[in-house]
């Protein structure tokens, strides 16, 4: 997942301690002009190195964050304010380097007593522009904290996303389906567990997304986070599958539930198919017959693998195939 590895962002504060420590000990290594630009030159490439190292370990938001992710993300961090940080940080550790340069100069045209003064004034300089980026350094760790447990979604592959009120079976389906290849794990935008699950067709490796508190509730009950968080599965989706529970056993009557159906319709581009399954379907009386696609009982493991057939053909997944430079 593109946002799983990023580094443990340091402090400022920590980041200032371990500059100046390692300078102490690099001066006291020398003496005279040489210490005081050995000690310069040791905190000035500490704190610029680990400055920029914090800023490349994060993909460009521009270039390199698909759109689903990007959404995501900024469900969870402002990835303006993100971004501004991620500037101001390499802002900081360009002008380091400049501080860098201009004392070193100053160092080596000057007495050893002028040069100790340059030296304490090039630190305070320095720690100065930590203390401007403080914020900034903090925001991007909590950024991290809270973007590298995302879901392990891939915008690549071919995705189902299933939709419909609790209770109806939609995560009996899943896990139905997916057999032992399916993960649940808490993200930030719900409080209810996000469930992906894997299964092939054909060699190619299909994902089927079942969120709960996200597109199991009419949309004036979502909050602005689970909102944005429904835009980026618009980024996502190959397919939606909506499913219906007939009977209304699940708690919700069935013009309720089709009153939902609509909505999530209005979610996805028109280029998204829709199926509608009915789930139970020994009760399909409860529902005329054009009001849905499919019908299925995960309960008794009937029609399941059709429904899923039905996916994958609507999804119309067409995997990019290696081709071979012929010879003219």
């Amino acid at each position: 997942m593109i946002f799983e590895g990023l580094p443990t962002t340091p402090r400022s504060e920590e980041l200032v301690d371990k500059a100046f420590s390692r300078a102490a000990r690099a001066g006291r290594a020398k003496r005279g002009h040489e210490a005081q630009e050995s000690m310069l030159r040791t905190a000035g490439n500490v704190l610029s190195d680990n400055l920029e190292n914090v800023v490349v370990s994060w993909p460009d938001f521009g270039f390199d964050v698909d759109p689903f992710y990007y959404e995501l993300a900024d469900a969870i961090v402002d990835v303006d304010r993100l971004r501004q940080a991620l500037s101001q940080v390499m802002w900081a550790s360009r002008q380091i380097e400049s501080l860098r340069d201009e004392y070193t100069t100053k160092i080596r045209n000057s007495d050893v007593d002028a040069a100790r003064k340059h030296r304490k004034q090039a630190f305070a300089r320095m720690a100065d522009v930590m203390d401007q980026i403080e914020d900034d350094l903090r925001y991007i760790g909590d950024s991290r904290d809270d973007l590298r447990d995302l879901p392990d979604i891939r915008p690549d592959e071919p995705a189902i996303v299933v939709a419909g009120y609790p209770n109806v079976g939609k995560s009996s389906f899943v896990n139905r389906v997916t057999r032992a290849s399916n993960e649940i794990a808490e993200y930030p935008f719900t409080t209810r567990g996000v469930q992906v699950g894997h299964f092939e067709r054909d060699h190619v490796r299909y994902q089927i997304v079942d969120t709960p508190g996200l597109l199991d509730r009419p949309e004036d009950e979502r909050n602005d986070i689970e909102q944005q968080a429904v835009s980026a599965l618009e980024h996502l989706a190959d397919v939606v599958l909506f499913v219906l529970d007939p009977s209304g056993d699940c708690g919700y009557p069935l013009d309720v539930q089709l009153e939902l159906r609509e909505e999530v319709r209005a979610l996805f581009d028109e280029s998204i198919p829709m199926l509608t399954v009915a789930n139970k379907h020994d009760r399909f009386d409860a529902v005329r017959a054009e009001a849905v696609d499919a019908t299925m009982s995960v309960t008794d493991d009937e029609n399941v693998e059709r429904v899923l057939d039905m996916a994958v053909e609507a999804a119309a997944f067409e995997p990019d195939l290696p081709t071979r430079d012929r010879e003219e």
